[in-house]
């Protein structure tokens, strides 16, 4: 029996000087005006670690070295459909990180944990609220 496929997610942690790098959504219509992380989603015949190379790269400008790409954490979320994320830790990068799809992104920041600013996305903040990893958690089952 066929099964259809749960969408899956990458988010990628870029951190520096005890900061997280988070970029507001804006012109996607999918949680628009909040700060996230850097990501999207599994295409086909792709890896987790080739799709947040693949992500950093075109979201901003900068290219992750795979194998300092460390998978710190997974979501098993209900949203609009049932979803999976993965979360990896880039241990090292080329480039200075810049907005690369301003249709997608209106800006940057980076933010301590400790101090996010208060429009993230609700399972981002949970999940970066988990620690270093690894982790496993759900979201919106209950």
């Amino acid at each position: 029996m066929w099964h259809p496929g749960i969408p899956t997610g990458v988010h990628v942690l870029l951190e520096r000087d005890g900061r997280v790098l988070l970029m507001r959504r804006a012109g996607t219509g999918f949680f628009d005006g909040l700060y996230s992380l850097p990501g999207g989603h599994v295409e086909e015949g792709e890896s987790v670690v080739a799709t947040a190379v693949r992500e950093s790269a075109e979201e901003l400008g900068v290219v992750l070295e795979a194998g300092s790409v460390e998978i710190v954490g997974v979501v098993h979320r209900r949203s609009d459909t049932n979803r999976i994320d993965f979360f990896a830790r880039a241990g090292a990068w080329e480039g200075e990180p810049h907005v690369a799809e301003p249709d997608k992104c209106d800006a940057l920041g980076w933010f301590p944990l400790d101090a996010l600013p208060e429009a993230v996305v609700p399972y981002i903040r949970e999940a970066l609220a988990q620690g270093p990893g690894p982790w496993i958690r759900e979201s919106g089952w209950c």
